[in-house]
């Protein structure tokens, strides 16, 4: 039985059936702090990419919800991830970002720790503790569980946690699309940056943001006029691939409470020159597309766009790609990494093409991403008020609009912009909030109440 708390009237402050969410969820302290213990304990959580840590004793500093998090590589090269807190008493054994290393030593009473998380040194070990200290008892603290797919790192605290793909659901098939490379093989790419910064804003805004609400595009009109696509030589105006032009664009609520927006190219699509000015680009942006469509088939035609996994990492599927994970600070305070990727066998002009424009669109300097900060620190700030607080944030855009076609793509499709992915997302964070179990988390009812309206 899971515990009472405040949040056992959670039924009033998110209401999916009518399209109802109470502004308390994104600025109340206390419901803040259910969520460090429900959902971030529990919810797999994107860390890290194996391309930042290729080296035996390699190290990269990273979050889960509010904690400090070591992703490295022992000397035999397993990949570990450690609460970065000495057990003596709490210092951090790790202050920097990144590295290499054969120990972490903490800098208050220097025990240390070899790099597969066991204690090592303990000073004045024989004089002070003797026979009194266990050793294995006190290593660093391991994540549960630790998954690697496709060089990304996910981890959880939770020992009962399903597998990460199972965790993942038919949501799999779309994080693919930005995770394999760009000819169509699987896997293959590496994290060329990371931009962090922190932003005066609730965590849940930016998650919600990539789920598909394509809704807040005329918050980009601006950068739409400019210009800041991929190639301005293709004589287009624009930020997004050309690739996408002219698909079908399909947006997809999943019972697991992940949400993506994606597209389905038409029938016998053809290659869009789009780097006229640059014959090395183009040589391999359209190698790359003739390359997928022979690997891939009828496949070839799904295309990324955006989406969020459950509960805090979100991605942009090909112009930028890369992965966003959103970690929570405080109710109203939110720190974005944004890890940027390209292939790893890519020429060394294309990716730097690619991380020059990334940087142009997407971070803290970006163009369209500080259109989307300025939105969610006023949609923040603007929800602190006494009599704000009174008035819930509407969700009802189109209620009931699903289809069954495309049952492949899984999860419940919408052919048109709607809210039912927030909706999804925000009723699986109810169920996170009520302490329900796996099955429950996994979207067990969800799926049951779908088979029985088909």
């Amino acid at each position: 039985m899971a515990t009472r708390s405040r949040f056992d009237d959670v039924a009033k402050l998110v209401d999916t059936e009518r399209g109802f969410i109470s502004r308390e969820i994104f600025v109340d302290p206390d419901l803040y702090k259910e969520e460090l213990d429900k959902v971030f304990t529990r919810a797999w959580l994107f860390i890290g990419h194996e391309s930042l840590i290729p080296n035996p004793g390699d190290f990269y500093t990273t979050r889960m919800g509010e904690e400090s998090v070591i992703l490295c590589r022992d000397k035999k090269g397993v990949v570990h991830a450690f609460l970065n807190s000495c057990r003596h008493r709490g210092m951090k054994v790790c202050r920097y970002e990144q590295g290499n290393t054969s120990i972490f030593t903490c800098p208050y009473h220097s025990w240390t720790y070899t790099t597969d998380g066991k204690l090592q040194g303990v000073p004045q070990y024989r004089s002070l503790y003797d026979a009194n200290l266990d050793r294995d008892a006190n290593s660093l603290v391991s994540v549960a569980k630790l998954a690697i797919y496709k060089g990304t790192v996910w981890a959880t605290w939770d020992k009962d946690a399903p597998e990460f793909l199972t965790y993942l659901g038919d949501a799999k098939i779309h994080l693919d699309q930005a995770l394999d490379c760009r000819d169509g093989r699987e896997g293959g790419s590496e994290v060329i940056g990371v931009h962090k910064w922190v932003f005066p804003s609730n965590w849940k805004f930016a998650a919600e943001n990539f789920l598909g609400d394509t809704y807040h595009n005329p918050s980009h009109r601006s950068v739409d006029l400019i210009g800041i696509g991929p190639s301005a030589a293709s004589g287009k105006k624009g930020r997004r691939d050309d690739e996408l032009e002219k698909a079908q664009h399909v947006w997809i609520s999943f019972p697991e409470g992940h949400g993506v927006h994606s597209a389905i190219q038409p029938e016998n699509n053809e290659y869009i020159e789009s780097f006229l000015d640059n014959p090395v680009l183009e040589q391999y942006f359209r190698h790359c597309f003739e390359e997928r469509k022979r690997r891939l088939g009828e496949q070839a035609r799904l295309m990324p766009f955006v989406g969020t996994i459950f509960p805090n990492t979100s991605y942009h599927g090909r112009q930028p790609r890369g992965l966003c994970a959103w970690h929570p600070h405080s109710p109203t305070t939110t720190e974005g990494w944004r890890f940027f990727m390209v292939d790893a066998d890519a020429p060394k002009e294309v990716k730097d093409y690619l991380r020059r424009y990334y940087m142009r669109y997407s971070g803290p300097a970006g163009m369209t991403e500080q259109d989307d900060m300025e939105n969610w620190l006023y949609a923040t700030s603007a929800s602190v008020g006494t009599v704000a607080r009174r008035y819930p944030f509407n969700y009802q855009q189109s209620l009931g609009a699903w289809t069954r076609d495309h049952a492949t793509l899984g999860g419940t499709v919408s052919l048109q912009v709607t809210e039912e992915i927030a909706r999804g997302y925000y009723r699986r964070w109810k169920t996170y909030m009520g302490g329900g179990d796996w099955d429950e988390l996994l979207g067990g009812n969800d799926r049951l109440t779908q088979r029985a309206a088909e």
